[in-house]
């Protein structure tokens, strides 16, 4: 099942919503909670509750229930070391998937990193997206940024860059980075064969495991281990939670598919609620995959 945005997916107070629900269902799981215990506790009947959850996930809340489990994030690391093994071994990278994305990945010259953006000029808007709205910034070299954001970060979005980017000129333009969210986020779009390109910036090592996740392919999962691994640093699993943490880019770059070994979900930059509910959305929508 493919979301159109004609079914007004991307409104950030369905999100609100949905996060509330997953953050419910993940803390009463052993429980069990029924349909109309959980559209209770957000405040919905349980017919528009499951309208709601069925047209933004795609599946029914209690299927989308199975994904969060720990027995599920374990076999999902397996499945996707196994297939990261094998592309590796010839050579290649992941196979692309119906919601995957051509990731270039642009890295700044230490000089240009000590710059702070001098020279560049930075677009950015705020846009609705399925797990609420985002700043996405972007110049002629690629996308900079892009970072989700509560209701109390909308009004330091331009703040934000400046702290990134002391020295580029800042501009909100929103017509600029509305291609970029339709392309990203717009299920409706074909992703076949479209190409974006990321401008980081960062020091060598933040880099290299940067490079690495995005080998982690669509509804996929891997653990910090490894990832330390891929880069050739086996030891440096904590180094790799801290890179994994100061991505600048999320979504594009999927450090939200980094998990403990455990299967526990651990930290998220942009809130554990959100990468709950992009992991579940993620393994529903690879599900429905040929």
């Amino acid at each position: 099942m493919i979301l159109m945005k004609s079914e007004s997916v991307y409104n950030s107070e369905d999100y609100d919503r949905i996060a509330q629900a997953i953050a419910f269902m993940r803390q009463h799981y052993l429980s069990q909670p029924d349909l109309a215990t959980v559209a209770q506790h957000i405040g919905l009947s349980e017919y528009h509750f499951q309208r709601l959850f069925t047209r933004w996930a795609g599946i029914s809340p209690k299927r989308f229930l199975q994904y969060l489990t720990i027995e599920y994030a374990k076999s999902k690391i397996n499945q996707t070391q196994s297939l990261l093994d094998l592309t590796l071994d010839v050579g290649l990278s992941s196979p692309g998937r119906l919601h995957d994305l051509f990731i270039n990945l642009e890295a700044m010259s230490p000089g240009e990193f000590k710059g702070g953006g001098a020279g560049l000029q930075i677009h950015y808007g705020i846009h609705d997206t399925p797990f609420g709205k985002a700043l996405i910034a972007t110049t002629t070299r690629g996308i900079c940024n892009l970072h989700f954001l509560d209701a109390a970060d909308q009004l330091t979005a331009e703040e934000t860059l400046r702290q990134l980017w002391s020295n580029a000129e800042i501009i909100h333009d929103v017509k600029a980075t509305q291609p970029l969210h339709d392309v990203i986020f717009d299920a409706s779009i074909s992703k076949d064969k479209k190409t974006l390109t990321l401008l980081v910036k960062g020091t060598n090592f933040q880099i290299q495991v940067w490079r690495a996740l995005l080998k982690v392919p669509f509804g996929g999962m891997t653990t910090y281990q490894s990832v330390a691994e891929m880069i050739g640093r086996p030891t440096a699993t904590r180094a790799v939670g801290t890179a994994v943490g100061n991505n600048p880019i999320g979504y594009l770059i999927p450090c939200h598919r980094v998990i403990r070994a455990s299967g526990e979900l651990s930290g998220y930059r942009w809130g554990l609620e959100r990468k709950t509910a992009i992991l579940g959305w993620e393994a529903s929508h690879a599900s429905c995959e040929p």
